[in-house]
């Protein structure tokens, strides 16, 4: 006796629609503002432990950083239209302060 096992391929199984799911943009703004926060706490870190931190840089990024908070805590009561503004304006943000 013999047993046949059909196993799908990995294209036929069809893709999630997670589209029309609560907390899409809200988590990905989130994430995004929390990135942003993350990244100036690194160019912070980094500038204290310098041989000559260069002490505006650093003024510069703490307002940054706070700034990233302000809209974090934002985000816990915002409407859809501000979290989309959010989310649109830190993703912009995270992409150019990752550029070289």
């Amino acid at each position: 006796m013999t047993i046949t096992t059909k196993v799908a391929a990995v294209s036929d199984i069809p893709s999630p629609d997670f589209s029309d799911l609560e907390g899409g943009d809200e988590q990905q703004a989130a994430d995004i503002v929390r990135s942003v926060v993350a990244w100036y706490n690194t160019q912070l870190v980094a500038e204290r432990r310098a041989p000559l931190p260069d002490d505006e840089r650093i003024a510069e990024l703490k307002e940054g950083r706070q700034a990233a908070l302000d809209d974090q805590q934002r985000l816990e009561s915002a409407d859809p239209a501000e979290t989309g503004r959010i989310l649109s304006l830190y993703a912009a943000r995270l992409k150019e302060l990752k550029e070289p």
